[in-house]
């Protein structure tokens, strides 16, 4: 998936009124799954994301993963896009369920693999479990 493509998606399920917000936002919630997901997984996944988007992942990587719950990743994307936590919510779908479109179902369950289940909501994928 190109960039725009990316950005397009993310735009339509957030239902943002400019591309330039999809991006903010993506880059944003982006910036979160980097921190929360191990350092080797952030360049995995960034190697299948259209090039910004992995540059977004790579220089939001951590030393190591921290370790917290779907509530916890909202709070930080919200204090991150200045939203309010139930709009991070919506952010966050809007993200990650583009993200799982856009990787391999490989790749895919990977990232899953590192998170508890309660992510299942953001990743469009309800069926996975811890």
């Amino acid at each position: 998936m190109k960039y725009d493509e990316f950005l397009a998606r993310v735009r339509e399920r957030g239902e943002y009124s400019h591309q330039d917000e999809a991006a903010k936002v993506t880059e944003e919630v982006l910036g979160v799954l980097a921190g929360r997901i191990s350092p080797d997984e952030v360049d995995d996944l960034a190697s299948q994301l259209p090039g910004p988007l992995g540059q977004v992942l790579a220089g939001a990587k951590q030393q190591q993963a921290e370790s917290y719950g779907i509530e916890e990743f909202y709070r930080r994307v919200a204090e991150r896009t200045g939203a309010r936590p139930r709009t991070a919510l919506w952010d966050a779908a809007a993200v990650l369920t583009t993200v799982a479109d856009a990787v391999s179902g490989g790749e895919l369950n990977q990232v899953i693999s590192q998170l508890p289940s309660s992510y299942a909501v953001p990743f469009g994928k309800a069926d996975f479990a811890d």
